[in-house]
């Protein structure tokens, strides 16, 4: 099995010397084609009004200036052109990508090039938390990744379907089983602006979230990984909802 790695984190994050790891327990094939730079929350974007610089960073590793999208599309269509990969890994992102957190995520999204181009594909990513970005619990993901990997690809994935994996923040040993997962919904009024002023007086923002409880639906990818499960929740590309669609279709008939 061939395998193409990439994140959104860049070709230097720990996440992503994580999940070539995951990789090389499930074959010997393994490619990594990565964000030569950070590229968290830019979705699913292209670049197509700059070209994409390439930079070789190892044996059978490769470093793109361009997005998470674009290396999977360079990975496929170019630097494995003679034969493509047959599975696609994403990740493994730094924190989880969970409820809303899919329609913003690079990992998420280089999972969907992926699947678009026809190749199986997962997102992996990892849980942090009153830690922070620095006390990443890399050893649950590493310890348990190949495993949720393969039972995923041994149960099979339709065309179409791309499959989002997070890995819940503490120890291996801790986790308490693996939930299949709705994606959630968090509470948007955690969400808030941070404005500051710089140096010269001038008004600049951050996007923030405000610290607050709140109670995730049960059954969902939010309340798996509070539990201490590790959550798999498929996706479709097709994101027609086919109840509107119904109701639509009787209204325009009028």
């Amino acid at each position: 099995m061939r395998i193409l790695v990439t994140n959104d984190d860049g070709i230097h994050a720990p996440g992503l010397a994580t999940l070539e790891e995951i990789a090389r327990e499930l074959s010997d094939d393994v490619w990594v084609v990565a964000p030569e730079s950070d590229q968290s929350g830019v979705s699913h974007s292209l670049s197509l009004n700059d070209p994409l610089r390439l930079r070789q960073a190892g044996e059978q590793r490769f470093a793109v200036k361009g997005t998470p999208s674009d290396c999977v599309i360079l990975g496929v269509r170019h630097i494995l052109a003679d034969k493509g990969p047959d599975l696609v890994l994403s990740g493994v992102n730094r924190g989880q990508n969970v409820a809303e957190d899919v329609t913003y995520s690079g990992t998420i999204a280089a999972a969907m090039e992926g699947t678009i181009l026809g190749i199986r594909s997962i997102a992996l990513s990892q849980a942090y938390g009153a830690g922070g970005r620095q006390a990443l619990k890399w050893d649950c993901a590493r310890t348990h990744g190949a495993k949720v990997v393969r039972k995923i690809l041994e149960t099979g994935i339709e065309p179409g379907i791309l499959v989002n994996v997070n890995f819940p923040d503490c120890e291996p040993e801790e986790v308490q089983g693996t939930s299949v997962a709705a994606q959630g919904f968090r509470n948007q009024a955690l969400l808030s602006i941070d404005a500051r002023v710089d140096g010269r007086g001038n008004p600049y923002f951050w996007l923030a979230f405000a610290k607050a409880r709140f109670e995730p639906g049960h059954g969902t990818d939010l309340k798996a990984i509070a539990d201490k499960h590790i959550s798999v929740t498929p996706l479709r590309l097709d994101l027609t909802d086919e109840p509107t669609l119904t109701r639509f279709a009787q209204a325009f008939k009028e």
